[in-house]
């Protein structure tokens, strides 16, 4: 008779989740200060090559070989998906506050939930629905409290559409990467992951590329690296549980982006980040309590 995990072991994925996403804000913090001093196209590009050559020699000391057509396939998807992702996100940073551009973003696990079950069949669990729905109520109470201060100006509207954008390619991303994590390592998909979407955005250089500033490289190099371990992270996670289990705990991205937003840009923390925070760990609670009937079955 096989033993059932231990409460730790089915809560490691989830801890894991919420740790890449923490690399991941700190990486945004890092990005816009860089975007803004030489320019988003610039610091998108070098921020993915830096990466690619932090994670390049782990993947070659694993001595592999390369990986299979169908896998590389997977790798390219979400290489070019996550370069135009990247590159609107963070134009979209450049046009908005940090926390408030993160709580918008939450659309995208929302959206995840139904690209799951269309294109990966996973079966749609009622907490997984409310918990999401939870921790977006709790954006839109942030942003409420936010945005409703605020002038819709043309950098704003800007920036929304861009982060509109951004987020529906995020939300196909979530399929990608629960694809790709169960057949690649998470030093493989980290290496593809910043390789590939490093030469997609080359192609654009001669249209896009500036000139980086030098004072601006150092953030660039810290994205990068935050970067690899981010990725790393979420992708062990996701190939340890499903994807619409873990979709809420993006929501935590927002209590990083607060803390990032302050320490970075001064970015206050009101009363409505206060409330909508309450609502986005309520629904990540939620997600990661186990079912109490197969708590039952696992102990007969």
């Amino acid at each position: 008779m096989s033993s059932s995990p231990s409460p730790l072991s089915r809560l490691l994925p989830f801890i894991a989740a919420a740790a890449g996403v923490g690399f991941l804000s700190l990486m945004d913090a890092f990005m816009k200060e860089a975007a803004l001093a030489t320019g988003t196209y610039t610091a998108t590009v070098l921020r993915s090559l830096f990466g690619a050559a932090i994670i390049a020699p782990f993947f070659l000391a694993q001595r592999k070989g390369w990986p299979s057509r169908d896998v590389m396939k997977l790798h390219v998807e979400r290489g070019i998906i996550s370069a135009i992702m990247a590159l609107s996100f963070f134009y979209a940073l450049t046009k908005l506050p940090l926390a408030e551009a993160i709580a918008i973003s939450f659309i995208a696990p929302l959206i995840a939930l139904y690209f799951a079950r269309v294109l990966l069949g996973e079966e749609i669990q009622p907490k997984a629905i409310f918990a999401s729905i939870l921790g977006f109520i709790g954006t839109l109470v942030i942003v409420g409290g936010r945005l409703g201060r605020g002038e819709m100006t043309d950098d704003v509207m800007l920036g929304l559409g861009a982060l509109i954008f951004s987020a529906l390619l995020y939300a196909y991303n979530f399929v990608v990467i629960r694809k790709q994590s169960q057949v690649a390592g998470p030093v493989e998909v980290a290496t593809f992951h910043s390789g590939v979407g490093g030469l997609v955005l080359l192609l654009f250089a001669p249209l896009l590329g500036t000139t980086p500033q030098m004072d601006a490289l150092w953030a660039i190099a810290a994205a990068g690296a935050l970067t690899v371990v981010g990725a790393m992270a979420i992708a062990w996670a996701y190939a340890r549980a499903e994807a619409q289990a873990l979709v809420p705990i993006e929501y935590t991205g927002f209590l990083w982006a607060s803390l990032f937003g302050w320490a970075f840009f001064r970015e206050p923390v009101t009363v409505p980040t206060i409330a909508g925070t309450a609502l986005i760990v309520t629904g990540c609670w939620i997600a990661t309590r186990k079912p109490r009937e197969r708590i039952a079955a696992t102990a007969s």
